[in-house]
């Protein structure tokens, strides 16, 4: 392909709460994110426009940024090879591929670091460990798929996971966590207990105990101890889940969805979430009971109240410094328009 240019134009409500705060293109499924694979595919960095604007570039292309490339796709230009996201569920649902493809993709070439002695493994062709990472005495089983671990990542002991997985740089999976594929936990986020078929993007805290099944967590969240949530109706029907654009619930196709949970939300100890829920950004839940299968932007509790904005830029700012980060005023205007763009 000649020069790329991502384009949201024809991203729109679908994938909220997750594009409230990123485009598209940075939405992580698989190892990287949709903008990281086609800058590893065509070999150079990809560039972006919104709908209104044109790339002013003669021999450009301009691609939807919700389509995620594989080296098929890029090498043909052939769009019955395209796989595309646009609903949030879609992300765990293509998670097992994408996987499947940013390994061949990031590994090609390349050798893994020695799997240490005390670590138990099947299928040890199929584990990548890049440098700077630590694991000890856990168990990895890539016959159901490849285990990608990044730099300075670490596995603390009696960890057991079952690929395809991913454990991105810097990210923790904390001792006796069950970590099943088609997994993804994204940078410096902390995990524990069972996943299953979930995609954590980056920064974000299932530190303790408790199930996460067939969802996505965005940035910065943090679920409290025990928190878990249901991915299947008791009566096996298809999931429907809420839809920022019919502002109603819509069929989601597929009889498995957990968790959809936007940036900067989290739970307190023990929440339970229903079948399908969504969470917008910046919610604070808790309260007894299962959670509303709707929980708008800025919410506190469960009783429809609204985050105080000051209160709830303050809080997330605590949680970002200690992994040392800090909101910048680009962040806190995109949360100051979500604030005012939310309805209660």
């Amino acid at each position: 392909m000649n020069q790329v240019f991502l384009n949201d134009k024809d991203v729109n409500q679908n994938l909220f709460p997750l594009t409230l705060t990123r485009s598209a293109a940075d939405i992580r499924i698989g190892i990287l994110t949709i903008r990281e694979k086609w800058n590893h595919l065509l070999r150079k960095p990809v560039g972006f426009i919104t709908g209104e604007q044109s790339s002013g570039q003669g021999e450009s292309t301009s691609v939807s940024s919700s389509i995620v490339p594989s080296a098929a796709f890029v090498a043909s230009s052939d769009h019955s090879l395209a796989k595309s996201i646009k609903y949030p569920w879609d992300i765990f649902l293509l998670n097992d591929w994408a996987l499947r493809e940013d390994f061949s993709l990031i590994t090609k070439g390349r050798s893994s670091e020695p799997i240490p002695a005390s670590v138990g493994v099947i299928n040890p062709a199929g584990v990548f460990i890049e440098p700077g990472s630590k694991l000890s005495h856990c168990i990895i089983n890539a016959e159901t798929g490849p285990v990608y671990i990044g730099k300075d990542a670490e596995i603390m002991e009696g960890a057991t996971l079952r690929g395809p997985i991913a454990i991105c740089n810097n990210a923790v999976v904390k001792m006796g966590a069950k970590i099943y594929g088609a997994t993804t936990i994204g940078p410096y986020s902390i995990v524990g207990g069972e996943i299953k078929n979930s995609v954590i993007f980056g920064y974000s805290n299932k530190s303790h105990d408790g199930y996460l099944g067939d969802s996505v967590i965005g940035e910065w969240c943090n679920l409290g101890a025990g928190t878990s949530n249901s991915n299947m109706k008791n009566n096996v029907s298809e999931v429907r889940v809420w839809n920022y654009l019919q502002k109603d619930v819509i069929g989601t196709g597929t009889k498995k969805c957990g968790l959809i949970m936007g940036d900067y939300s989290r739970s307190a100890i023990n929440t339970s979430f229903n079948t399908g829920t969504v969470v917008g950004v910046c919610a604070n839940v808790f309260g007894e009971g299962l959670v509303s299968k709707f929980v708008p932007s800025f919410s506190w509790g469960k009783n429809g109240l609204r985050y105080e904005f000051n209160k709830a830029v303050d809080d997330v700012s605590k949680w970002m410094q200690l992994k040392g980060q800090s909101l910048n005023e680009e962040q806190k205007t995109r949360l100051k328009l979500i604030f005012d763009d939310t309805n209660f």
